[in-house]
């Protein structure tokens, strides 16, 4: 059987971007059907389409909402929430240096041809994956 990295990063990836793969990997643990998860993450992959916060690794931050999130006012569980938030962003830069899309393809992103660039240099392949599989690791690690 196929580990949930290797879903995402193999199998998903290619055929959705970057969040839409590592969300949709947990979506149904957490009550959210899989469609949902990949609507949502549309506008979210290539660091939401600008270069920005790298789309896995915003999916990541969604999986944490989807776990401790409060769904009514909750100011010590949003706190929580924001806590543990942290702690995967911590684990991120620390193994990646960065969050941002940009700077983790070494492509601009941004720029009109910037996925183009990047789909020629083969980086969806070489860079995005392995990133998909840690994020999604790095989540079950952490207890996701």
């Amino acid at each position: 059987m196929k580990s949930k990295a290797e879903i995402a990063s193999q199998d998903l990836m290619g055929k959705f971007n970057c969040e839409q793969s590592t969300l949709a990997v947990f979506a149904e643990d957490y009550g959210l059907e899989s469609k949902s998860a990949l609507r949502m993450g549309a506008g979210l992959g290539g660091g939401c389409h600008n270069g920005e916060v790298c789309g896995a690794i915003l999916a990541g931050c969604a999986v944490v909402g989807l776990k401790y999130g409060n769904d009514e006012p909750d100011p010590d569980k949003y706190l929580f929430c924001r806590d543990k938030t942290r702690e995967f962003m911590d684990v991120i830069k620390e193994d990646l240096g960065t969050f941002r899309c940009s700077e983790l393809l070494g492509v601009d992103m941004s720029a009109p041809d910037g996925r183009t660039i990047a789909k020629e240099r083969g980086l969806f392949d070489s860079r995005c994956k392995p990133i998909i599989a840690f994020v999604v690791n790095t989540l079950e690690e952490l207890g996701y």
